[in-house]
């Protein structure tokens, strides 16, 4: 059975369980789903009390752009007030189950509808701080229509989330930024860019390299051995990877960068450790780039 036919199947049983068709109800309060974990803990933060609310991709071992949806998914994406997806081409899977399963006063919140980015574009916008900044107000937005009476909670959490939460996360970008900008780097995918560029460094990676290792295609002769060129040579001053898709091409600029003194800096695709907060897992990563900016500079 075609894929698409499979997650339309999943959606519509789904959506006949929770209709009141003499099955189990609706769980009471809000039900908020969000495709992926990264933004589920943005909204569990901001919804406190208000809501319940389930990520369907936990596992960071699982890649969102393929994920095969269960029948438990449809059922909670069937049940979701709000939902959150990420869009971009990222979690397409997502969209369908939605679409298959409509609920009256439904809230979705697309990602990349909202900022206007398209297929095509870099999908991993929860790695900018301004897309957070804005993904948690149109959260918040949300949640005020769901649940009008709960507005000034909801507002506090909001400003609780920017100034508290988030606090350790913006000290060190702004450090990162003040202290490195220009400093050059090489990445090994386009997850990187956002949060590389908000901390002002330059890539010296061709930017064709990284898209081939995110989408999972061949890099070409030519910019494997420009990136091969510029960590044995340190021409970069720190290599950053993705360590949930270390491909052999990324393993082999890993190699060649430890034996050159090239600080190696990692990141993740979704929470890891899947039981960290958003920011847990950001400040635990910009820590690291840290250092590895401090020992790759010295020379």
């Amino acid at each position: 059975m075609p894929r698409r036919t499979v997650i339309l199947a999943l959606a519509a049983a789904a959506a006949l369980a929770i209709c009141g068709c003499g099955t189990t109800p609706a769980p009471a309060g809000l039900s908020v789903v969000a495709a992926e974990n990264f933004w589920g803990s943005i909204a569990s933060q901001l919804a406190g009390s208000t809501a319940k609310v389930t990520s369907i991709i936990t596992n960071p071992a699982t890649d969102p752009h393929s994920y095969e949806p269960t029948s438990a998914d449809a059922r909670t994406m069937a049940e979701a007030r709000l939902a959150i997806v990420n869009g971009i081409g990222y979690d397409a899977w997502a969209s369908r189950l939605l679409s298959a399963s409509p609920l009256a006063g439904r809230r979705v919140l697309n990602v990349g509808s909202r900022l206007g980015i398209g297929a095509g574009g870099n999908p991993h916008q929860w790695y900018s701080p301004a897309v957070v900044a804005e993904v948690s107000r149109a959260i918040t937005a949300d949640l005020v229509r769901l649940a009008p009476a709960r507005r000034a909670y909801l507002e506090a959490r909001l400003h609780w989330f920017q100034t508290r939460a988030l606090a350790r996360y913006h000290s060190l970008i702004a450090t990162i930024r003040a202290r490195f900008s220009g400093a050059p780097i090489g990445y090994s995918e386009s997850i990187f860019a956002p949060l590389g560029t908000a901390l002002g460094l330059r890539f010296e990676t061709p930017p064709s390299f990284a898209r081939a290792v995110a989408e999972g295609t061949e890099v070409s002769a030519a910019d494997l051995l420009t990136v091969e060129r510029q960590a044995s040579r340190r021409e970069i001053r720190v290599w950053v990877f993705n360590s949930q898709n270390a491909t052999p091409e990324v393993a082999h600029v890993n190699a060649l960068a430890r034996a050159a003194g090239v600080p190696v800096a990692t990141v993740t695709e979704t929470l890891s450790p899947a039981t960290d907060s958003f920011e847990q897992w950001q400040v635990s990563e910009l820590e690291g780039l840290l250092r590895a900016l401090e020992r790759g500079t010295k020379h």
